[in-house]
């Protein structure tokens, strides 16, 4: 076998050209309203990323971390809906946020419509600016299949 070392190259070196484009990833954002002709005055975001993680947790996170597999899902589907808009990823997001606030004792009893929109946050000199990239119908939550 001619130049194993240039076969295996690319497997131990990563390539620059790994992603189609380098930008910043939609974040989901949900409200709930008593009725589908009202929005939301307040919007929250979705499973936002704790502010510190500890070394334990990020040990532990290396060999088991099922919530963020499943984050990472949810911004696939996030990332589709912007550029190109499917039931398919509208209902995932919608599932799980829909489990999420079931599973809340909190949450689990509140206002019966649930909205989800998709963000981009930017820098926008000393400050941060919001860009609304997509906003879906509302649902009603007892209507949303939960897994």
């Amino acid at each position: 076998m001619p130049r194993p070392l240039t076969l295996l190259l690319p497997a131990l070196i990563p390539s620059w050209n790994f992603f189609d484009v380098i930008a910043p990833s939609p974040r989901v954002q949900y409200g709930l309203t008593a009725t589908a002709e009202t929005e939301p005055k307040a919007w929250l975001e979705f499973r936002p990323r704790p502010e510190r993680v500890s070394l334990l947790q990020m040990a532990q996170r290396l060999l088991w971390n099922p919530e963020r597999n499943e984050s990472l899902f949810l911004t696939s589907c996030a990332e589709r809906l912007v550029q190109q808009p499917t039931r398919h990823s509208e209902d995932e997001i919608y599932k799980r946020i829909a489990a999420d606030l079931a599973a809340d004792p909190d949450t689990a009893e509140g206002p019966p419509w649930l909205w989800f929109r998709l963000v981009f946050i930017s820098r926008d000199g000393d400050g941060l600016s919001q860009e609304v990239l997509f906003e879906a119908l509302p649902r009603r939550r007892s209507d949303i299949a939960i897994r």
